[in-house]
């Protein structure tokens, strides 16, 4: 036990959460060992994209994530909680490109290698702050094992698993309607694709029904891809059409004939039974292409201009192109009506373009063999969802999921382990790279100029961190991992693939439980964007409360699942939280007595209120303990709060300042101790949120171990449990808070002190045990206990609380006169205050005008004010 003067006497965090976080990572805490004499509970930190600093949303799924560890470090388990970054390559080329440019720097114009140079350094610089971040929110993560998912070894993990799948069949190349971004210049996944309602509209346009003077009239929101239309398709059931079927149309503009077709896609009720067919442009068109044997004629370039061959249309943007096509048609008499319609498009989530679907070649994983087994898994709850309910989404993605697209048209990330031989055409797919052709012994290689979509490599991160392929200890160890903690966006992107890629590569789940946040939204529950201007940056948080008040405040508001509001408020009432435990743990180091605590450590003489507060440490461990196995982070906080502000602080404490201020060695002795033992339990209750402060705090009370960080978790013990001691200090504690209010509605000073009868009409030994608190916390000059009612002096003040009839003689209280006077003035406020709101409420013009809100608002005043007068006359009758 350190010297008590030791410790500062006002709360500061910057006086040491900088210098405990250097002792913990110099002392080792949050590096374990692979040590099988513990179980090992492990969390693989969602890898924050190095695109720029950590939200607020890292700062709760971080402190989420830490509780969990901490808690376990302190249960015995060796905790391996891994840190790594995500090379994000879209987000992160777009970025480090937009920065370039500002230097006049030209991506392409500098090539390959010096680009991605240039983006090396833009990680080992965001790499280094989001670690500094995260250390700044005291986060006990093993920076020794960080990883990053361009790291050699997980590149390595990569090109496996690449391979294994193209082995397996599973990886094939093909050319297929892909989702395009025509602003970042590549494919992109369906997961990728944010729909948003946007205004446009129908077109109908006249198609020319070949060798007739009959016209096929369609409706389409993208006129522009008109030019690459290779048919018409009507539903076969369709009376209107039926003797079309097999004739052809000349296309407007292009002047190019196509075939009518017969097709069960087509809706007849919808639209006017017609359906132009661009297999190039749209995904169900490229289905009906192939099933009627279309040419496929891709119209738009890769950044959504007008291809080459189509005239005055040739080079303009898809949109342009759109007006000057609509205004040929009406020229033409063509054009039949326009008619607006809303409807959902996709866009890019990273750019919010929107995308166009594009018939191109990529490289895909099948993903129908891949997806069974990680839907039986969750089905069969080798992996269950915290809450259960977003089990739901994840079954509606992979029951209907899709092929993958895995290619990117990007410099950044794992480039694709392809290479095609210049001489003879062979593919050859190999985790390292190829000397010479296999098939023709050629060295003229070229590599895939492709890198891989992030998520696959992400999707390997539980197991490529531990050293996957290889058959490493840590892989042995660690593996499986305890719990996944991330927010409900990402299920289908990250949770989806990472379970399959587990399943598939090790035939294991990779974690037994995912935990699901929500997003951390501003106070008027919008989402936190540059664009509104409404972020918050956690570190400028911590520079003003601390990191243990944010981390507080976010844990606390917390429940699984569910978007949260971000109040600063909440994160100053945290910080006072913090400063009301700094000054009780000052106040109890201030009186400690060590040779008292020596002398009477074993003594078990304890009062109710000793045996109360141990007790209720003891109920709280185990409660927090469950509540915690249960992920009710947010309820556990919050009863470790309760106890240790309410039950410790406001009372225990209190309670006992008499005996520390009184000569009894031996009762002395045991206070001190009790003070102790419940400190030290609640500051290890509170250490998985607020570890600076507790660190802080325990160095100075205790001698059992170096840091609180490796000590033992507070464990229920029996012989604690008091339920008797509870049942009376709940009699004593609510009789203590009536006798209060009942002064306090007097407006009686604390200094005033009365003498107070009390008649017991049950648990009668609960009030005699509790006689000396009323003395000191119930402003009692005696406590005198009656047999009867009738024993009651008169002119008194009757207290009815749970148990007890307590009775204060008036005259010892209030000053009759000056009383009744001040009384009889607050009920003449009162009276003008009611006449004066029902005057408003019964003008028609102020009811009739005033905005709902404003009356209803008039109305509760009102209310309020008639209670208050009640009150206030039942108190004058109380006085007479």
């Amino acid at each position: 036990m350190e010297e008590n003067n030791n410790i500062a006497k006002n709360y500061d965090p910057k006086d040491f959460e900088e210098r405990l976080y250097a002792r913990w990572e110099e002392k080792g805490y949050f590096t374990p060992d692979v040590d099988k004499n513990k179980k090992p509970f492990t969390i693989m930190m969602p890898p924050p994209n190095i695109t720029g600093q950590l939200h607020l949303g890292h700062a709760l799924d971080n402190t989420l994530q830490d509780i969990l560890i901490r808690t376990k470090r302190m249960q015995g388990y060796s905790t391996l909680w891994l840190p790594g970054q995500d090379h994000a390559s879209i987000a992160t080329e777009v970025k480090v490109e937009n920065e370039l440019l500002k230097k006049g720097l030209v991506k392409k114009e500098m090539g390959r290698e010096a680009f991605l140079e240039k983006v090396w350094q833009w990680t080992d610089e965001y790499r280094a702050k989001i670690r500094g971040q995260l250390k700044k929110m005291g986060c006990s993560a093993d920076f020794t094992r960080e990883s990053f998912t361009m790291d050699e070894n997980l590149n390595h993990a990569v090109r496996e698993v690449f391979v294994k799948l193209y082995k397996d069949g599973l990886i094939y190349q093909g050319n297929r309607i892909t989702n395009w971004c025509p602003k970042c210049m590549t494919a992109i996944s369906d997961a990728e694709i944010v729909f948003e309602e946007q205004a446009g509209h129908f077109w109908h346009i006249k198609y020319p029904v070949v060798g007739t003077d009959e016209f096929l009239e369609i409706a389409t929101t993208r006129p522009e891809t008109m030019l690459g239309d290779t048919a018409v398709a009507v539903n076969p059931k369709d009376p209107r059409y039926a003797h079309l079927v097999g004739k052809t149309l000349i296309l407007p503009l292009v002047n190019r004939e196509i075939p009518i077709v017969a097709d069960d896609y087509v809706d007849l009720e919808f639209g006017t039974g017609a359906v132009k067919i661009t297999p190039a442009h749209d995904p169900n068109d490229f289905q009906i292409g192939k099933r009627h044997n279309l040419p496929e004629i891709v119209v738009l370039n890769e950044n959504a201009t007008i291809c080459e061959g189509y005239g005055k249309y040739s080079g303009l943007d898809r949109y342009e192109a759109r007006k000057l096509i609509v205004e040929d048609l009406d020229s033409a008499g063509l054009l039949v009506k326009i008619k607006d319609h809303a409807h959902n498009v996709g866009t890019h989530d990273r750019c919010a373009t929107t995308v166009e679907p594009l018939l191109s070649k990529q490289w895909y994983v099948k993903m129908e063999s891949l997806a069974k087994p990680a839907i039986d898994a969750v089905r069969e709850k080798k992996t269950k969802f915290v809450p259960e309910r977003f089990e739901k989404t994840y079954f509606n993605w992979m029951e209907n999921i899709q092929d993958w697209c895995i290619s990117r048209q990007l410099w950044w990330g794992h480039r694709i382990p392809v290479w095609y031989c210049k001489d003879c055409g062979e593919i050859i797919v190999a985790s390292t790279e190829p000397t010479n052709c296999t098939k023709c012994n050629s060295t003229n290689l070229q590599q895939d100029k492709d890198v891989l979509d992030t998520w696959f490599s992400s999707a390997l991160w539980p197991f490529s961190t531990l050293g996957w392929p290889n058959n490493t200890e840590d892989l042995k160890y660690f593996y499986p991992t305890s719990v996944l903690v991330t927010g409900y966006d990402i299920i289908f992107f990250w949770v989806a693939r990472m379970i399959f890629s587990g399943i598939y590569n090790l035939e294991e789940v990779p974690f037994e439980t995912v935990l699901m946040h929500g997003m951390v939204r501003d106070d008027k529950g919008r989402k936190m964007s540059k664009s509104l201007g409404n972020g918050t940056d956690p570190l400028e948080v911590i520079e003003k409360y601390g990191a243990d008040a944010l981390r507080f405040s976010l844990a606390t508001g917390n429940a699984p699942g569910s978007d949260m509001r971000f109040y600063e408020s909440r994160v100053e009432a945290a910080r006072n939280f913090a400063n009301k435990i700094w000054n009780a743990s000052r106040f109890v180091m201030m009186n400690f007595n060590e040779e008292l605590m020596t002398k009477y450590k074993d003594s078990r003489n304890y009062t109710v209120a000793d045996r109360w507060i141990l007790s209720r440490m003891n109920t709280v461990a185990k409660e927090v303990t469950e509540n915690i196995e249960k992920f009710e982070i947010g309820i556990a906080l919050q009863k470790t709060h309760d106890f240790m502000w309410t039950e410790f602080c406001d009372w225990y404490i209190e309670l006992v300042k008499p005996v520390l201020y009184a000569e009894d060695g031996e009762s002395k002795g045991i206070v001190l101790n009790v003070l102790n033992t419940v400190l030290i339990a609640g500051l290890k209750l509170l250490h998985p949120v607020m570890p600076y402060i507790t660190e802080e705090i325990f160095t100075h009370v205790q001698t059992e171990c170096e840091s609180i960080t490796i000590s033992k978790w507070p464990e229920y013990d029996e012989k604690l449990k008091d339920e008797k001691a509870e049942e009376n200090m709940n009699y004593i504690i609510e009789a203590i808070k009536d006798v209060r209010n009942a002064r306090a509605d007097m407006d009686v000073p604390p200094s005033r002190k009365a003498k107070v009868f009390i008649y017991a009409t049950e648990a009668k030994d609960a009030f005699e045990e509790g006689m000396v608190y009323f003395q000191k916390l119930a402003s009692a000059s005696e406590v005198v206990f009656l047999n009867s009612k009738e024993e009651a002096p008169e002119n008194i003040v009757t207290v009815v609380t749970k148990g007890a009839e307590v009775y204060m003689p008036l005259l010892e209280l209030v000053d009759l006169e000056k009383e009744l006077e001040r009384l009889n003035k607050e009920k003449e406020k009162l009276e003008k205050e009611i006449d004066r709101v029902e005057k408003k409420l019964c003008n028609e013009k102020f009811t009739a005008k005033a905005p709902v809100e404003v009356v209803e608002e008039e109305k509760a005043k009102g209310e309020k004010y008639k209670e208050m007068y009640n009150s206030v006359i039942k108190s004058i009758e109380n006085l007479k």
